[in-house]
């Protein structure tokens, strides 16, 4: 298998995103100097023409296909039809052109929430398409499922070398602290913090507190991609994760104590709780070689201090 050139012209699609962001820094890191990317406004990636002409361009050798519109529990929920739309229209045109300009490799970046809601646990890749999905995101999971099934189906038909990589929960430096749209581990974040400086009694957190959740730091994530777009090559997708998970209720306490908080912590039961369980099995991924290096404990302090020094600009959105 040919591993990425130092120089060789690497897309990176949605750059200043938690996981695009991470992919970036870390091909900073390993010294790949011919990175090519763009912001939403300079490239709008559900626009076909846009992309077509960007391709033809560029001549791009690699991609890592990290741009997507995501959200939380809120978000998904109240609008499915734009996470469906956008996120068809954004890989459906990365895909397709990557192929018409002749791109050697492509990873595309999918979901663990494209697996059944009542999967077995830890969940296998095999488990794709064996249930029903979560209703609180399935817009969100069919068309990430659909990206998958349009790499392989490329792979099958054009000769294309298309991995997919499934991602648990993610975490770390850009990611969304927007309390209507974010994800749990970083809307946390932000209460216990603004609940700290306010001098709040009591934090709220949906739901019972009783999901099992895994979290994975966003470098050790962009880590496994740079690995597996470097030595894997194979049809089938693969699961990114620390194989460890923890309940929502344990995870608000680790925050509560990184952030210094000393109230209460109290449980909104009236709020969903989503998915019971979700821990991916990554039996697969560490056959291969590459294991997470950071701790939850170790990344959540990062992340802590990466919010700090950016609070300014995000508590304005």
């Amino acid at each position: 298998m040919k591993e990425m050139e130092k120089n060789s012209k690497i897309y990176i699609a949605g750059h200043r995103g938690l996981v695009g962001s991470a992919i970036l820094r870390k091909l900073q890191e390993q010294g790949y100097t011919n990175l090519v990317y763009r912001t939403s406004k300079e490239l709008d990636l559900r626009d076909a023409n846009a992309v077509k002409d960007f391709f033809e361009k560029e001549k791009i050798e690699y991609v890592f296909q990290a741009a997507a519109k995501v959200g939380g529990i809120v978000a998904n929920s109240e609008y499915p039809a734009d996470f469906i739309r956008e996120n068809l229209l954004i890989q459906t045109n990365v895909i397709d052109h990557a192929y018409r300009n002749g791109v050697k490799k492509l990873l595309f970046l999918g979901s663990t929430c494209i697996y059944p809601k009542m999967a077995p646990q830890p969940i296998k890749e095999k488990y794709l398409l064996t249930g029903e999905l979560e209703p609180t995101n399935d817009a969100y999971a069919i068309a990430k499922i659909a990206g998958i099934k349009m790499c392989q189906a490329y792979n099958k038909q054009y000769g294309t070398h298309y991995i997919s990589v499934m991602p648990t929960n993610l975490y770390g430096p850009n990611d969304n602290f927007n309390l209507k749209t974010s994800h749990v581990l970083p809307a946390l974040i932000r209460k216990f913090h603004e609940a700290k400086v306010n001098n709040h009694p009591s934090v709220v957190v949906w739901g019972t507190g009783s999901p099992l959740r895994e979290f994975l730091y966003s470098d050790d994530l962009a880590d496994a991609c740079v690995f597996l777009m470097n030595h894997y090559d194979g049809d089938e997708i693969v699961n990114i994760g620390v194989g460890k998970d923890l309940s929502i209720k344990e995870l608000a306490e680790k925050i509560k104590k990184v952030v210094g908080y000393e109230g209460a912590i109290e449980f909104d039961m009236s709020k969903p709780d989503g998915t019971p369980r979700k821990l991916v099995d990554v039996t697969k991924l560490n056959s291969l070689g590459w294991t997470a290096p950071t701790s939850l404990d170790e990344g959540l302090k990062k992340t802590y201090a990466w919010f700090l020094k950016n609070e300014k600009s995000l508590v304005r959105s």
